[in-house]
């Protein structure tokens, strides 16, 4: 049966228990590597040798017959590993599955002699991901290493961290190094990969010496690109998440009203709609995509911008979709400085792969489904960024007087002193509103009917005006700034993610940032209403455009003698009240985990608030300033505060009903107006605009939380601390990524260590013992020493009355 599997070039997968039918050799050969080594186990249908497969025909790991490692879990880690590379024709000779060699010799192998529990390679894979989660230096590694070695002279365990991290990179699935132009107009990558000068400036792709090459050619940029594909086969390929990937279909909210996950989004019910065939199998993947820029050293001073383009899978549960071990780096783009308008050039292998995924697919093997394979096919939903990232990736500018990529051309703005400001929200009420004839507002009636809604159709024919520019920043080239003409309207470029065949129908395409929209209200908000000098709203210019429309005349800057005077304003408060206000921020004790400390973000004179990060503002505008400011300022303005906190809470909640985001829809609107009669034009700065149309995209696309910047900003995080070497953070990065990647694999199989996937929580109490009688019992332990407490009669009448009268266990004996 064995000769027909020979391929053209006379090799054929063997079949003993070193190779389980990866590795590729000389047809004479297999006989005696079949009597070294034996016949694999497990392999009953000859799969790879012309025998028809059954459904739960597959490739497993060889164990050990002898009792030895009977329970490591590294053979279930490596059976599904190799399992999934085996559904793969084989690439070419005996040396296309060296890989796992090394590994194979590490799982044989007895950590120590006489010690049956732990294999070679299941201790060294645990000790990486004791020193992962823990965050141990590679030098105390090393340390740890050697003193195992003195301890236990015979221990079969590597010699440093590197050699562990090169064992480790065997398991991961990899990245590419992808050459880029030094001035980012091209990437020497498939036609152009031979290539040593660059195809659109002609520059040199690799570092010059005085005019020459050096002795080893270094290319001057190096994109990292981590392929999609086979992360995505990774899920499917164990049970531990084949399951899950089926989620979106079986947990899909049964009310038309509720949204808990995308799925219950327009957003996504309008796309299986529109292709059936994708929809069809469950098991296919939605993805979302977040880029943001970040220095990856501690040094905040040096400028370096390096952009991570991170993905994530929509077909699992909502609460594990947007956490850590479920992110995948598909690219990462190199600094120092920002890609900017050249995302597209960078974005390549991406689109080009999920091109691929979306019209052919990759066949898979399916854990969850006894080892069936399948087409699995993948579709881009939508983007994830800060609104500047956005006009990178979307193309349209978010600066000028049309920056509102919703309203396009029909953006609400107008010239202030120094600034544009996005005021005029009254056009948005109904024609017959009093408040369109109201002149105090801007000392004009509004006659301008509420912007059009422009479907995908216009933003197509809008793309189609819009001229081709070069992409790079040399001089000579793509490196100056284009004037748009006045058809281009904000369109800088007609965007990568077009190429892809279903992404001109989507109707959300790049999502609001609602953690970053909501930071910058709540810091508008707070600078106004503190009169803080560095972020105040209220400043002198923002009143001589009080004067020039001729509103409130009472706000107006006036001189008394050589001075210029500013009057106070009822939306600021008073030096008494900002003491007030800021105390009470100080005195807010949280759960812990909750928030963090926020007194240390009150200055010590008590007058206002520094160095707030997203989160806080997040907390600030949600829960504390609807109640801090209730009796600072007029109730006119209180009110509306709170109406715009409430907004936010509703907004953010882990469940959202479509009713209330339609009636929020038609609230914001109202909101908006009022804000525009109590604050000045200049504090409606684009974001304080863009609050209008959150609730319209929380329709789309269903609950915030997994839609906003959150969980990729901590990702970077993660991404920064495995900067190593300073020299080179992008490798650092990609080799860090890798071995994690491997590591947090293999910990899915792991239950005798704690990992990321069984960690107890952070005030996990653990379990208490049981009583005697249940209103004893405590959910929860005791914090400090004990200490006794001799009650008197009066008390100990109280007590022994509520203990008879809670305690079901007694209630017999007291009828």
């Amino acid at each position: 049966m064995a000769k027909p599997s020979v391929n053209d070039r006379g090799f054929i997968k063997f079949l003993c228990r070193r190779c389980l039918n990866n590795a590729n050799h000389q047809l004479e050969d297999l006989e005696s590597h079949i009597f070294r080594n034996s016949f694999m186990f497990g392999y009953n249908q000859w799969i790879h040798h012309e025998e028809p497969a059954t459904a739960n025909a597959g490739t497993m790991v060889a164990r050990p017959s002898g009792g030895i490692h009977e329970r490591d879990e590294m053979f279930d880690v490596l059976d599904d590993i190799i399992s999934e590379d085996a559904d793969e024709d084989a690439v070419g000779g005996p040396s296309s599955n060296d890989q796992y060699d090394d590994l194979f010799a590490a799982l044989q192998s007895e950590l120590y002699p006489g010690v049956s529990s732990f294999s070679s390679l299941n201790f060294l894979v645990k000790l990486m991901h004791l020193k992962v989660l823990n965050k141990w230096t590679n030098k105390s590694f090393d340390e740890l290493l050697k003193l195992l070695k003195l301890a236990f002279p015979k221990i079969d365990l590597v010699e440093s961290h590197y050699e562990a991290k090169k064992l480790m990179t065997k398991m991961g699935l990899g990245y590419s190094s992808i050459h880029v132009c030094k001035n980012d107009c091209a990437l020497f990558w498939k036609e152009n990969s031979l290539k040593d000068t660059c195809p659109i400036c002609s520059e040199s792709r690799w570092k010059l010496q005085s005019g020459k090459r050096s002795g080893k050619n270094v290319p001057h940029k190096v994109l990292r690109y981590f392929p999609v594909g086979p992360r995505l086969k990774q899920l499917f390929a164990t049970s531990k998440t084949a399951k899950l990937m089926r989620w979106h279909s079986m947990g899909k909210s049964k009310d038309n009203d509720v949204m808990r996950h995308p799925v219950d989004g327009k957003s996504w019910q309008e796309f299986d709609k529109r292709h059936p065939q994708f929809a069809g199998d469950v098991r296919n993947v939605r993805l979302g995509l977040a880029a943001d820029g970040f220095n990856p050293f501690g040094n905040m001073s040096l400028s370096y911008s390096m952009w991570p383009v991170v993905l994530t899978t929509y077909n699992l549960p909502p609460w594990i979709c947007m956490k850590a071990e479920y992110l995948m780096l598909s690219l990462l783009i190199p600094g120092p400085q920002s890609p900017g308008k050249d995302m597209d050039v960078f974005l390549r292998p991406l689109i080009d792969e999920l091109k691929e995924l979306w019209v052919h697919g990759l066949d898979t093997r399916d854990a969850a489904y006894e080892n069936g394979v399948f087409r699995m096919r993948a579709a881009l939903l939508w983007t994830v960024n800060d609104f500047p990232a956005r006009s990178s990736l979307f193309g349209w500018s978010g600066q000028g007087y049309k920056a509102c990529p919703t309203c396009n051309e029909d953006t609400p703005s107008m010239r202030v002193i120094g600034k544009t400001a996005y005021f005029g929200h009254r056009r948005f009420l109904p024609t017959n509103h009093h408040w369109r004839s109201n002149l105090q507002f801007d000392g004009r009636t509004e006659r301008k009917r509420p912007p059009r809604r422009f479907s995908t159709t216009d933003i197509l024919e809008q793309l189609r005006r819009v001229k081709t520019g070069i992409p790079n920043k040399h001089p000579n080239y793509g490196g100056v700034k284009r004037k748009r003409g006045d058809d281009e309207l904000n369109w800088r470029k007609k965007s990568i993610f077009y190429e892809l065949p279903y992404w001109a129908t989507i109707e959300l395409k790049h999502n609001l940032d609602v953690m970053h929209i909501e930071k910058n209200v709540c810091d508008s908000l707070l600078g106004t209403l503190l009169a803080d000098p560095h972020k105040s709203k209220d400043t002198d210019n923002a009143r001589r455009d009080l004067a020039k429309l001729g509103i409130r005349h009472e706000l107006h800057l006036f001189k008394d003698g050589n001075k210029l005077m500013k009057p106070a304003a009822d939306y600021t408060f008073s030096e008494a009240n900002r003491r007030k206000f800021c105390r009470f921020i100080r005195s807010v004790r949280f759960p812990d985990g909750f928030a963090s400390n926020l007194s240390k973000n009150v200055a010590q004179n008590d007058s206002r608030l520094l160095g707030l990060k997203s989160h806080d503002c997040h907390v600030i505008m949600q829960r504390l300033l609807p109640v801090g400011c209730r009796s600072l300022v007029t109730k006119n303005i209180w009110s509306t505060i709170v109406e715009l906190c409430t907004f936010f809470k509703q907004l953010c909640a882990s469940t959202v009903n479509v009713s209330d985001m339609v009636e929020a829809q038609k609230q914001l609107v109202l909101i908006l107006c009022k804000l525009e009669r109590i604050f000045p034009p200049a504090f409606f700065d684009i974001m304080i605009h863009l609050v209008l149309h959150l609730p319209e995209e929380a329709i789309l696309g269903g609950p915030v939380h997994m839609r906003w910047m959150y969980p990729f900003e901590r990702y970077l995080k993660r991404l920064k601390d495995y900067v190593r070497n300073a020299a080179k953070p992008e490798g650092s990065i990609a080799e860090g990524y890798v071995v994690d990647e491997a590591l947090t694999f293999c910990s899915r199989y792991f239950d005798d260590i704690e990992t990321r996937f069984n960690r107890p929580d952070m005030n996990d109490d653990g379990i208490h013992p049981t009583r005697q009688l249940s209103v004893f019992e405590s959910q929860c332990k005791p914090l400090g020493k004990q200490s006794y407490v001799e009650l008197d009669n009066n008390d100990r009448d109280k007590v022994e009355f509520y203990i008879l009268n809670n305690s079901p266990e007694l209630e017999p004996y007291l009828k």
